[in-house]
């Protein structure tokens, strides 16, 4: 088992003020390049750790943290996990991160780009969490690369930007090319809404916590997998058409087979993408393919 050092012996890294020190001990500067902006909130943390499930009965005992920064969410999991696996970009941060996670012997560090890792090369076939505090620019390469992985998480807990995070649990009426992409793969729900003073140095918006709880496996495989996202793509191509001419401008299919395979999926081509949910896109992906 795991034994966690004194609380008097770890760093203070919810203290903005004792977070600056360490960071300049180390000749460490936030990149806003990176989209580096520090989780300095306990209850934050906790709700991200609590989120995760680790430590519960039946859940994963192995975590990806991707993005890990100086470590204040790789030590929460540590707390909880078995195995922690945290993987962060920038050498210099690196230092920091092997300083505030040294007394934690459960704790492995690789130095990588989040888009480079491939779990199934870490864990093998062990079922694992990840949690992340994602940079802005990267969310939805991040979400793509861990949903359309060889070996998904069983589940993720994810901080990012407010409204992308309303996008991803956004419900019919409201979709988009992101919340599409999450939904196919799993069921998001939005845990709770970190403020941006939460962070150091604090960025410009406000973020949210996003728990998404992976089906075991997606509704389509194969080229059923890809027609269904080249519809997807080609609807919101022009998300303020109706979906009939957004898939006819945007596809290289006649018009009338489209129209046909609207019909069959029981969808009206007068509405937008924005409307249609992922059993409809399922419905029409089947559609389009039973005409060859």
């Amino acid at each position: 088992m795991k034994q966690e050092p004194p609380a008097n012996q770890l760093p203070d890294l919810t203290s903005p003020k004792a977070l600056a020190a360490l960071l300049r001990k180390h000749g460490v500067y936030t990149r806003k390049g990176l989209g580096q902006h520090l989780l300095v909130d306990r209850d934050a943390l906790d709700a991200i750790g609590a989120a995760t499930g680790l430590g519960e009965s039946g859940a994963p005992e192995n975590a990806l943290e991707v993005g890990a920064g100086p470590g204040a969410l790789t030590v929460e999991l540590a707390r909880r996990a078995r195995r922690v696996v945290a993987v962060e970009i920038d050498h210099a941060m690196v230092g920091v991160l092997r300083e505030t996670t040294a007394r934690f012997p459960n704790v492995e560090i690789i130095e990588s780009d989040l888009l480079k890792v491939e779990p199934e090369a870490i864990f093998g076939a062990e079922p694992y969490v990840l949690a992340a505090n994602l940079p802005y620019y990267i969310t939805a390469a991040a979400l793509r690369h861990f949903l359309e992985a060889t070996q998904r998480p069983q589940r993720m807990v994810v901080m990012t930007q407010r409204e992308v995070a309303e996008r991803m649990v956004a419900r019919p009426g409201d979709m988009s090319l992101l919340s599409v992409s999450v939904q196919f793969y799993g069921t998001p729900t939005l845990v709770r809404v970190v403020l941006a003073s939460a962070f150091f140095p604090p960025p410009q918006v406000d973020s949210a916590v996003v728990r998404i709880e992976i089906a075991p496996t997606p509704p389509l495989e194969g080229a059923e997998r890809e027609r269904m996202f080249a519809l997807a793509h080609a609807g919101f191509a022009e998300k303020r058409k109706q979906l009939h001419n957004s898939l006819a401008r945007n596809l290289r299919y006649p018009p009338e087979a489209i129209s046909r395979w609207l019909a069959a999926a029981q969808i009206d081509p007068m509405r937008r993408a924005q409307t249609v949910s992922i059993d409809d896109w399922i419905r029409l992906t089947r559609a389009s393919l039973a005409e060859g």
